[in-house]
């Protein structure tokens, strides 16, 4: 793990207030959120949201998708997969969200000077960290590129938000949006020199891209996994480390979920 991403000080736990929220593809959900937490907001973090029903006992990690500090307002969007999901879904502007975080270590920005290129690859949900990244890059006067993949078109996300920041390919599987295939369909034939490279999306995308970059020296995936405590405690979010000198396992929601290309099994 690179000592140099950004990492919260300590676990915070806080009812966010929800500012709105709405629905911007099929089972994809946009929620605004409100408080004091978002000032120690990094991009690349998550937040571990607590669902407001009894029988649901473990909280759901969301990654964060925005981050206002002047505004104290953070952008979290998430897929509606089970219950858990479904119920934060039908929640309203106006409602409290307990929330623990910011957690986890996000990307780091500090590899990368101004006037230089990086790249962005992102997959569905993975999408939405990146955005955050994107801008917070542009900010630092990065040229950013972006190869964002999905199924379809319908389930295509933040395109027009992302080329604000940065220069923007969409790919889609089945070809109905954008080029037809893989990100890997275009990130093969780009040329570009890239400072550094920042991922997020799913597993078998990440592989490709761990792999794509393993040397270089400056590439990072940040991997979306099932949750249990989020801080550490449990081991349920474990992932192997290929260098055996060193401990045998990472836990994504502590040690990641940024991991460098090449340090982790996958």
């Amino acid at each position: 793990m690179n000592p140099n991403c950004e990492k919260k000080p300590a676990v915070l736990v806080e009812d966010l207030t929800i500012v709105s929220q709405r629905e911007i593809a099929p089972r994809i959900f946009e929620m605004v959120l409100s408080g004091s937490m978002v000032q120690e907001m990094s991009v690349g973090q998550f937040l571990h949201l607590r669902v407001p029903d009894p029988s649901k006992l473990l909280r759901r990690p969301i990654s964060i998708a925005a981050i206002d500090k002047r505004g104290e307002e953070a952008t979290i969007i998430y897929r509606v997969e089970r219950e858990g999901t479904a119920i934060l879904s039908r929640l309203k502007a106006g409602d409290k969200v307990d929330t623990m975080g910011p957690q986890g270590n996000g990307f780091d920005l500090s590899v990368i000077s101004s006037g230089q290129k990086a790249l962005l690859i992102g997959g569905g949900i993975g999408v939405p960290p990146l955005y955050a990244t994107a801008k917070a890059l542009h900010d630092k006067g990065i040229q950013v590129s972006a190869v964002l993949g999905f199924a379809n078109k319908d389930a295509v996300i933040l395109e027009n938000e992302f080329s604000k920041y940065a220069d923007v390919v969409v790919t889609t599987d089945d070809g109905s949006y954008g080029i037809k295939g893989y990100v890997s369909t275009v990130v093969d034939n780009m040329s570009e020199d890239f400072a550094a490279v920042y991922a997020c999306g799913a597993p078998g995308m990440l592989k490709y891209v761990d792999k794509k970059f393993e040397q270089h020296p400056h590439a990072y995936i940040s991997m979306e996994s099932r949750m249990a405590c989020g801080m550490g405690a449990c081991y349920a979010c474990v992932v192997h480390l290929r260098d055996k000198s060193e401990a045998a396992n990472k836990r994504v929601c502590e040690d990641g979920p940024v991991f460098e290309t090449g340090s982790i099994v996958l």
